[in-house]
């Protein structure tokens, strides 16, 4: 209950509590998408940033939230996308770009659930977990894990002989090979 000293709890309790099944499903797969790019990129990080996620969006959901109990783990969703995005953006990682499209493609319909669009969905701890993700990406400083592609020196061969790994640079990124003229 925001705004109500009793409702506190809720600041740290609210994520892991569901109305329904049904409530717990809807929340399972994008927990569990998020979390694991979270752990990825930011692997010394991880467990702080979620940490941090419950606290300031339970936080910012109990200063905000209207006068009724606000359930489930949403906020955190919402927390989790705006900040791989956000950092994604910030970093100018292709990899974290790349999978904010995939949020994007996968859950791009978060964008209207941040407005009082149905009274019984907590819009409140949607755009406060968006609000905290997007300023955490801004304030924390993240070690980011290097997340290069690594390709074998031999596959079929030596580098220089094999066609498929000379289109690569010695960090695993797309560069075109030359073809000699003289061939």
């Amino acid at each position: 209950m925001p705004r109500a000293f009793s409702g506190l709890i809720g600041i740290v309790c609210s994520p892991f509590l569901h109305a329904d099944l049904n409530h717990l499903w809807s929340n399972t797969p994008p927990i569990l998408l998020l979390g694991i790019a979270l752990f990825y990129f930011f692997r010394y990080e991880a467990g702080r940033i979620f940490m941090l996620a419950v606290l300031l969006s339970g936080f910012m959901t109990w200063l905000i939230g209207r006068e009724s109990y606000h359930i489930g783990a949403s906020g955190l969703i919402y927390f989790l996308a705006s900040f791989l995005i956000s950092k994604g953006v910030i970093k100018k990682s292709k990899e974290l770009v790349a999978l904010s499209f995939a949020v994007v493609f996968f859950y791009g319909s978060l964008v209207w659930y941040v407005f009082p669009i149905d009274n019984a969905i907590s819009w409140e701890g949607h755009l406060a977990g968006a609000i905290a993700g997007i300023i955490l990406a801004m304030v924390i400083n993240t070690t980011d894990l290097e997340v290069k592609a690594k390709i074998p020196k031999t596959i079929r061969g030596t580098e220089q002989e094999d066609w498929f790994l000379q289109q690569f640079d010695e960090n695993g990124d797309f560069a075109p090979f030359l073809i000699d003229e003289e061939e």
